[in-house]
């Protein structure tokens, strides 16, 4: 289990892959929600029985390589994925694939542990959008005491500009104790900037917020309550987890998150936020869209996770990256659902 995963939890409660294709028996898709609203995707299939990029050598991505964010630059997708080493320590590794499953990664991580809040745990679990030209990059520090939603700037993906930690850990309106996982909207709603996180509640669960920016450097709570909380016997009763940045739609706000119900089996939903409030739900899934399925997303680092951070369209198709057990990286398609 990695290290801030093991803590968060305890706290509150190879060789590049070249798979071939493959297309597994679809998952039931969510075609009911809480309160209405379309089904977002068609079913969810695995382009690959194998993972996509997995542990290599013994450097910077020694013990895991998991959890990526990814972006489409110059007709490529570009991903920036979480790389631990056998000590614990987390960087920020860089690969590219023209076809979206054959990725060709870079020798050095892009971002290293630096900073204060960065040093003994590392960099982890990124999310990237462009925004006005530049690539907005939030990801979680974790000093070995902390986990805090942090922010990097960059013109070009290779060269990061950081901007400190931008939720604090124990500071929130509601949420007493880590920060994490930040998905940005690339559109201003009423003049600002919009962002859905992860944080922890008093009742040890971890829940979803929002929070809002004028510039998309500065960030504030804006509930004292969280957007998007944690459901008794379903799916995600403990944990709540924005996923890739969320996507403006014709029907609403769409969000990918993760959740982790009461024996920490994580699985995907979805929800389904108003155009012009991101704090009101229109719609949000009863049952997961995608779970855990082949061997190596049952047994890594942490067993039994599948967590989606990256999300990309295609053509027709919805590409979406995921970490499996916390030791590799999967990637699976759905057909893109017409209004």
């Amino acid at each position: 289990m990695s290290a801030s995963r093991r803590q968060f939890l305890a706290c509150w409660g190879w060789a590049l892959v070249r798979p071939a294709l493959w297309v597994a028996a679809p998952l039931p898709s969510a075609r009911t929600a809480d309160r209405g609203g379309l089904p977002p995707f068609d079913e969810w299939r695995r382009l690959s029985p194998d993972p996509i990029l997995g542990p290599r050598g013994d450097g910077f991505e020694s013990a895991g390589v998991f959890n990526p964010a990814v972006i489409v630059k110059d007709g490529q997708i570009v991903m920036l994925y979480r790389a631990q080493d056998r000590a614990g320590t987390s960087r920020l590794g860089y690969a590219t694939s023209s076809d979206g499953v054959l990725f060709t990664r870079r020798s050095q991580p892009v971002l290293a542990p630096e900073a204060d809040y960065e040093r003994g745990g590392g960099l982890e679990d990124p999310r990237l959008v462009q925004i006005d030209g530049t690539y907005y990059l939030t990801y979680t520090g974790y000093n070995t005491k902390d986990a805090q939603l942090c922010l990097a700037v960059s013109p070009d993906l290779l060269h990061w500009e950081r901007q400190g930690v931008i939720l604090p850990a124990h500071q929130g309106r509601w949420n007493v104790g880590w920060t994490k996982s930040g998905a940005i909207l690339r559109e201003r709603i009423n003049g600002k900037y919009w962002m859905y996180y992860l944080a922890d509640a008093a009742d040890r669960t971890h829940q979803m917020g929002v929070a809002s920016s004028p510039d998309l450097l500065h960030w504030t709570d804006v509930l004292d309550r969280p957007v998007l909380a944690a459901r008794r016997r379903l799916f995600d009763s403990q944990v709540v987890e924005p996923g890739p940045p969320p996507v403006m739609t014709e029907q609403g706000i769409l969000l990918v998150y993760n959740g982790a119900d009461d024996t920490l089996v994580y699985s995907t939903g979805w929800v389904l936020f108003q155009r012009s409030d991101p704090t009101k739900v229109l719609a949000r899934c009863e049952k997961p869209i995608f779970r855990v399925e082949r061997e190596w997303e049952k047994v890594g680092q942490v067993p039994n996770v599948v967590f989606v951070e990256g999300m990309v369209q295609r053509s027709h198709r919805w590409l979406f990256y995921y970490g499996g057990a916390d030791k590799y990286v999967g990637v699976a398609a759905a057909e893109v659902v017409r209004p």
